[in-house]
């Protein structure tokens, strides 16, 4: 069990870490960061959506999405349709600039996908995603448990 717990956490944080290394060396050279690409990548590949939505899509709390919506903004890759007035539920839409910074910011992502695991097949892949999905699925259910007894 013990080599079972250690593989699992040591290669896990592992990952996160070379992800956020490379999310910080591949971003440099466009004047962004880590944080900056999921926002980028979604509303690039899946178009305008509200601050929520790209919250929901990201699994990022809302506080750290609104920071990188407000540097998005003030650099001019994104912009606010706020037709009805409300900033908070306005869609987000990518300016021409931002198409164009996000369109090489997919570009990098699709190159290091490229790269990443090229020893597994499509089958390994797939099944390897499913073992992922199922256990963050579990974590979150037992950190709900967690959380509930805490408030008990």
């Amino acid at each position: 069990m013990e080599g079972r717990f250690s593989s699992f956490t040591v290669l896990i944080a592992k990952i996160s870490r070379e992800i956020r290394r490379i999310k910080t060396e591949e971003m440099a050279e466009l004047s962004l960061k880590s944080p900056h690409v999921s926002c980028l990548y979604y509303l690039y590949t899946q178009g305008s959506m509200t601050v929520r939505e790209l919250c929901d899509i990201c699994d990022e709390d809302k506080a750290a999405i609104s920071r990188s919506l407000e540097y998005l903004e003030e650099c001019g890759c994104i912009v606010r349709d706020h037709a009805d007035g409300r900033r908070y539920k306005a869609p987000l839409v990518l300016t021409e600039g931002g198409r164009e910074i996000a369109e090489r910011v997919t570009e990098k992502i699709e190159r290091v996908l490229g790269e990443v695991g090229q020893g597994l097949s499509d089958e390994d892949r797939a099944t390897l995603y499913t073992g992922l999905r199922l256990i963050s699925e579990d974590l979150e259910a037992i950190g709900v448990k967690y959380a509930k007894k805490r408030k008990k």
